[in-house]
């Protein structure tokens, strides 16, 4: 990510109808997980609507402490209301069996209490941080958002993720060069029963690869074997033998019986390259 360049005219262009379509709403709860787009979007929208902008987060056993802390500060620092909500996915009926629509339940029980909250607070619209890279992956969240009249504005006004990169490294957000983040649960094939317990497992085994020094990590959950996605350029990393037996004894004192690094290295929805076969 070292290599984004600061913002070029076409992506000025989109941050500047980014703003006119946030002054269009006038109010707006932003979903705030503290990743690369929510915090982008959350940032642009106070800048142009100041206190007429929240940010709520959810917390739950799938979302990383780090992450929830991360928000925390980022809005202390800014001066945003924030508000955190409990959102426990495990209890909503038919999530923890990890069916197909797993993101689809869990977005629209979100979505539902991001809503009530807005309505105490004499908040007309909700915003969630999609862009237009999510448009080619199967996103079965992306229907509870259109289900619910959520705003998708970073999406809307034609951003990528390296256009919110870009913008974000202009802006002035550390942010810019963030890994990328996604709900622990996306780390289930889907059908395998999720549980607190193996969510911890994964939570664990990616905090420790981030500590060790890796940019962009997955920790796939078969059973118990564990996939690692990691960016190719960091494969040699990995194997270092100090690096592999770190790795090894931590990941079964974590739980796994078994420890493998998936070949193709890190990339989204890889859990989802099963569904496009059938």
């Amino acid at each position: 990510m070292e290599n984004i360049m600061l913002p070029d005219e076409t992506q000025l262009k989109k941050f500047e109808e980014l703003k006119e379509y946030l002054k269009e709403l006038r109010t707006v709860a932003v979903a705030f997980s503290a990743g690369v787009d929510s915090t982008f979007l959350l940032k642009t929208a106070h800048d142009v609507l100041g206190d007429n902008v929240i940010a709520v987060t959810a917390s739950s056993c799938s979302f990383p402490k780090r992450e929830l802390e991360e928000a925390k500060a980022f809005c202390k620092k800014e001066g945003i209301r924030h508000y955190v909500c409990k959102s426990e996915e495990l209890e909503i009926d038919g999530f923890a069996q990890n069916p197909l629509n797993r993101c689809y339940l869990c977005k629209h029980e979100l979505f539902e209490k991001i809503t009530e909250i807005a309505n105490e607070n004499g908040i007309a619209f909700i915003a969630e941080g999609s862009n237009t890279d999510d448009n080619g992956d199967y996103r079965p969240g992306l229907q509870a958002v259109a289900e619910l009249g959520i705003k998708s504005p970073l999406r809307k006004c034609g951003l990528s993720k390296n256009d919110i990169r870009a913008l974000s490294k202009y802006i002035g957000l550390s942010t810019w060069n963030k890994q990328s983040f996604a709900c622990l649960s996306s780390r289930f094939v889907y059908g395998e029963t999720i549980s607190e317990e193996k969510l911890s497992m994964v939570d664990r085994a990616e905090q420790l690869l981030l500590d060790l020094g890796f940019h962009q990590v997955r920790v796939r959950i078969h059973g118990k074997i564990a996939r690692i996605e990691i960016l190719p350029e960091e494969f040699g990393a990995l194997i270092e033998e100090k690096n592999r037996e770190l790795i090894v004894k931590s990941f079964k004192e974590y739980g796994f019986d078994y420890v493998s690094m998936d070949l193709q290295g890190y990339r989204t929805g890889s859990m989802n390259e099963g569904i496009e076969k059938k």
